[in-house]
C-alpha cells in the first residue's frame, strides 16, 4: 500500500516535545482546563457528573455525545452489561489455564485479546463486550492470585455492585458501591491523554474496538501513565509513621525524588478529581486511620513542594487519592491499573466511536536528525 511521502524540504518542524499543544482531533467528549482545574466529561463538570449518573450512565452520555444511535439509556446500558459480564464469565477458565502473566494487568489484556473485535457475539456490541469482560477478568484474575475461584456475575446488578460481589464473593455494602461508582464515573475520560491517544491511532486504522482498547491498555500500564496509584501507597508504607513524615520529605525531596500522587502534566491547580475522591473516601472510610494518616502527609508535602519550588503552584492529582479509595476498597494494588481501565473503557470506545467518524488514518509526520547519504546535505 502506498504511503504519503513528504520531501525534506517540506518536513515541518514540531518543535513541541512529547505533543505538548498540539491539537490531535476535535472531540465532544472532554475537556481539561489545567490553568483552572476543572474537568468537562459529555458535557457535565466532572463534579456535576458523579451526582448525576452511575457509571452506567456517564458511560451512556459518552458514548451519545459520541454520536452512537440510537443513543442508549442508562438502564439498557445496564442490562447490555449485565449479559456481557455473563458471556464473559464463560471464557475465565480459558484464561486463567494459560497462566502466561506476571500481574493481573498483564492477565487483563490477555484476557481482552481474546475478544473478537467483530460484533459477533450475540446482540452485545464490542463496546459493551469489553466494558463487561474487563470487570469479570480483573475479579478472576485476582482472585486467582489469592488462590480463590473465580465468583459468577449477577447479570441483574449495577457493573460497580457486582465487580465488588465477583472480588469478595460477598455483597458490597451502599457505601461501597457508591465509592466505586465515584470513582468509575470521575475517571471515565480524561482528554487526549497517551492511552486515548493510542486508542484513536488503533481505532483511525479500522482494526476494530477490542484492539484499540488491548493498544490504550498497554499505554496506561506505563508508570508514567497509569501506574500511580500503587506507588502513592508504598510512599505511605514507607514513611510509616506520623513522626517520620518530615524527614522522609525532606530527605526524599533534597535527593530530587518525585513524590508520587503530586503534580500533574495538564493541571496547574488542584485536580478536580482528587476532590471527589476525597469526599469518597471521607463517606468510605469515615475517617480512619489510614485516611487521616494520608492527609497529614498530603497537607507537610504540599508545604515542602512549595518550599523546594518557589514559584512552582505544585498541588494533589488524583492518583492521591485514587490510591487510598482503592486501597480501602481492598483492590490489591497490582489490580489498581486494571480497575482503571475498567472505567477508562468507556472513554476509549468513546473515542474509538469518535474517530471512526471522521474516517481518516492519523498518520503524523517526523523530523529526521539522522545522518544523509554521504554527499548529500541536510535541506
Amino acid at each position: 500500500m502506498a504511503d504519503n511521502v513528504t520531501l525534506k524540504s517540506e518536513m515541518p518542524r514540531v518543535s513541541a516535545s512529547g505533543l505538548d499543544n498540539v491539537v490531535a482531533a476535535e472531540t465532544a467528549l472532554s475537556h481539561v482546563d489545567g490553568e483552572a482545574g476543572r474537568l468537562i466529561v459529555a458535557g457535565y463538570d466532572v463534579e456535576d457528573l458523579v451526582k448525576a449518573h452511575d457509571f452506567e450512565g456517564a458511560a451512556a452520555a459518552l458514548w451519545a455525545a459520541a454520536g452512537l444511535e440510537p443513543a442508549p439509556s442508562e438502564r439498557q446500558v445496564k442490562a447490555a452489561l449485565g449479559r456481557a459480564r455473563e458471556a464473559a464469565f464463560a471464557l475465565v477458565p480459558g484464561l486463567l489455564s494459560l497462566n502466561c502473566h506476571e500481574n493481573v494487568t498483564e492477565g487483563l489484556r490477555t484476557g481482552l485479546s481474546m475478544l473478537a473485535d467483530e460484533n459477533g457475539a450475540g446482540d452485545i456490541p464490542a463496546h459493551i463486550r469489553v466494558m463487561g469482560a474487563a470487570a469479570v477478568f480483573t475479579a478472576a484474575l485476582v482472585r486467582s492470585e489469592e488462590k480463590k475461584s473465580p465468583v459468577a456475575p449477577d447479570a441483574g446488578a449495577g457493573h460497580a455492585e457486582d465487580f465488588l460481589r465477583m472480588l469478595r464473593d460477598e455483597p458490597a455494602s451502599a457505601a461501597e458501591v457508591e465509592a466505586l461508582n465515584a470513582y468509575m464515573v470521575t475517571v471515565a475520560d480524561h482528554g487526549m491523554n497517551a492511552s486515548t491517544f493510542t486508542a484513536r491511532v488503533i481505532a483511525s486504522t479500522r482494526a476494530g474496538t477490542i484492539s484499540a482498547v488491548v493498544g490504550a491498555l498497554c499505554a496506561l500500564k506505563g508508570p508514567l501513565h497509569g501506574g500511580a496509584p500503587g506507588p502513592v501507597l508504598d510512599m505511605l508504607d514507607e514513611i510509616g509513621t506520623a513522626a517520620n513524615i518530615e524527614p522522609w520529605l525532606t530527605r526524599e525531596i533534597a535527593g530530587g525524588a518525585r513524590l508520587m500522587g503530586f503534580g500533574h502534566r495538564v493541571y496547574r491547580v488542584r485536580d478536580p478529581r482528587a476532590d471527589v475522591f476525597n469526599k469518597a473516601v471521607t463517606i468510605l472510610t469515615n475517617g480512619n486511620e489510614r485516611v487521616r494518616f494520608a492527609r497529614e502527609v498530603e497537607v507537610a508535602a504540599l508545604k515542602a513542594l512549595r518550599a523546594a519550588k518557589p514559584g512552582h503552584r505544585i498541588d494533589t492529582n488524583m492518583e492521591y487519592y485514587t490510591a487510598v479509595l482503592l486501597e480501602a476498597l481492598g483492590i490489591p494494588r497490582d489490580a489498581v491499573t486494571s480497575v482503571f481501565a475498567m472505567a477508562r473503557i468507556a472513554g476509549w470506545t468513546a473515542h474509538v466511536m469518535e474517530q471512526e467518524r471522521v474516517g481518516r488514518l492519523i498518520r503524523p509526520q517526523s523530523t529526521y536528525v539522522g545522518h544523509w547519504p554521504e554527499g548529500e546535505a541536510a535541506a
